[in-house]
């Protein structure tokens, strides 16, 4: 089984000959809790020094598509954590570290590994790279109750190159001192309030975040490798819409149409595979950046499909509606569990509020999420999806330009852009008239969606139409979000409304009634903001660069 563990460390630069301090008297001016330190008592007491041995075989692929994402992934021994283990960035600047044990192979990646770095990899070999020694020292540090809050671990690091990495020319071998320290238990705002004390002793911030960037001697390798829909939406899409189109390719106001298609499909099909990761680890916000990109990208292939050909695009269409689903799914859980959490909460000052209520709730629909995520992660680990990968990576590589791709994009996109607005009008026009107020809902839905690729058709543009694309965009995003609140309170009366008739209890039934009243007037308050959306995004002056 693989264990994931949260990993929030600082890392500085030291020279050899430098002699810390004595850590208690060091860390001393830094308050630890509720208990400030004083000039006779420190709130810092320091408990066992460990000396370690470790000795770690970097692995990525021969041009570091790994360490290019932001990735590091090792097999290590010494130490209380000897296994194989992955590091992943967060975006709250902390990282999450995959673990599992050494087994048997000390050269071969473990298939589970291997399967959940597939987007960052597309299949290459995961090879080593560089060896490190690591001769540590760490020292513990504990609070006034004696609870561990900080680890110091003093490194001297010794490179052994590998010369059969396929990366070129091993680097030299080289030699540094560095010093972590690493958060056990306390605020991420402790190490912050812990650095100006350390840069004063004489460390210097590190100017990389892993020992295998310097041992590799680059400042960053996040320049190195790099996913190709990268690529392909930057310098080598004008080349490609040229070939494509018999045309020489432009930039700016005079850009070829198939090259801001290139770029913006690029960049979703990066954003997709950068947050596969994310996804599996269940980091805050990642279900909902994927399903965002998913949707964007099977929008701008549906916008743009003039441009591209209809036999490649319309398999990924279906791919990417079946993983905008999975994802979906999740999603709608995730925020059915907050929007309802919510509104326990406002009701919890309440006395009739039945305690029963909320425990019964909080579990169910995070077992609900749980359920679905497990679903998410289930899928991204099967064949389909890796498919789904291969093919959005050959839409980049070799694209299927459409002669009409190489014509100006200031005459060819807008035509697309209004035919996505015109799709919005026509759900708006059937919600108002529509009989009874389920087929106003349906017809709300749709209009929801409509706007919503609508939005992602002008974003899709922006690039070259400027401020008129985004300003639409906008427009149609506040339309998109006033239809997701009213809708979102529709589907949360009606989980509600499931969750009480699952119950014997009177007064946890009651108090369903309640939020479910309290959503039946969010419910109206947001449809009149619907309204409010439709007017500001009806305006002629929204539309002009349309023709």
């Amino acid at each position: 089984m693989a264990e994931v563990h949260r990993e929030v460390e600082t890392k500085y630069e030291v020279v050899a000959e430098l002699q810390l301090p004595d850590l208690v008297e060091l860390f001393g001016s830094v308050p630890r809790g509720t208990k400030a330190p004083s000039s006779e008592e420190s709130s810092w007491a320091e408990e066992g020094v460990e000396r370690q041995r470790l000795r770690a075989t970097y692995f990525d692929t021969a041009d570091f598509h790994l360490a290019a994402a932001g990735l590091t992934l090792r097999r290590r021994t010494g130490g209380s954590d000897a296994g194989w283990h992955l590091k992943v960035p967060m975006a709250d600047g902390s990282r999450s570290e995959i673990r599992l044990p050494l087994g048997r192979g000390a050269t071969t990646v473990p298939a589970r590994l291997v399967a959940m770095l597939y987007a960052v990899t597309d299949g290459r070999e995961l090879v080593p790279v560089v060896k490190i020694d690591t001769d540590r020292t760490v020292r513990h540090l504990v609070d006034e109750a004696r609870n561990l809050a900080v680890e110091v671990a003093d490194d001297l690091v010794t490179t052994r190159p590998v010369p059969s990495s396929g990366s070129g020319e091993s680097p030299p071998a080289t030699s540094w001192r560095e010093i972590e320290v690493e958060l056990v238990d306390g605020p991420t705002s402790l190490l912050d309030s812990l650095d100006p004390v350390l840069r004063a002793s004489g460390l210097v911030p590190a100017r990389t975040t892993s020992k295998l960037a310097r041992a590799l001697g680059r400042g960053s390798l996040r320049a190195a490798g790099g996913t190709t829909a990268r690529k392909a939406s930057t310098t080598k899409v004008a080349a490609r819409t040229k070939a494509a189109s018999g045309k020489k390719a432009a930039s700016g106001e005079k850009a070829r149409a198939g090259e801001v298609a290139l770029a913006y499909i690029g960049a979703q099909v990066d954003t997709i595979r950068a947050q596969d990761m994310p996804v599996r680890l269940d980091a805050e916000g990642s279900v909902h950046a994927m399903r965002v990109a998913t949707r964007r990208l099977r929008s701008a292939l549906t916008t743009l499909g003039p441009l591209l050909d209809r036999k490649v695009t319309k398999p990924l269409g279906t791919e990417l509606r079946w993983l905008a689903r999975v994802l979906g799914e999740a999603r709608d859980a995730e925020v059915m569990r907050a929007r309802i959490g919510a509104a326990v909460d406002e009701e919890r000052p309440d006395a009739r509020l039945d305690p029963a209520v909320a425990e019964g709730v909080d579990g169910e629909l995070d077992s609900a999420y749980r359920a679905a995520h497990d679903d998410v992660v289930a899928q991204l680990s099967s064949d389909r999806y890796r498919a789904l990968l291969d093919a959005l990576r050959a839409l980049v590589e070799h694209p299927p330009l459409t002669d009409r791709a190489g014509r100006s994009a200031q005459k060819v996109l807008p035509g697309l852009v209004a035919k996505s607005d015109a799709r919005v009008g026509a759900a708006m026009r059937a919600a108002h008239t529509a009989r009874d107020e389920a087929e106003r809902e349906t017809q709300l839905h749709r209009a929801r969606k409509a706007a919503k690729k609508a939005r992602y058709s002008a974003e899709s543009v922006a690039s070259v139409f400027g401020k008129d694309a985004r300003r639409f965009a906008a427009a149609m995003e506040e339309v998109q979000e006033a239809l997701g609140d009213h809708l979102d309170a529709v589907a949360t009366r009606a989980r509600l409304r499931e969750l009480a008739s699952g119950t014997e209890q009177p007064g946890t039934a009651f108090t369903y009634g309640r939020l479910h009243a309290l959503e039946e007037a969010r419910a109206q308050r947001s449809g009149e903001l619907v309204g409010e959306a439709w007017a500001a995004a009806r305006k002629k002056k929204l539309r002009a660069w349309l023709r």
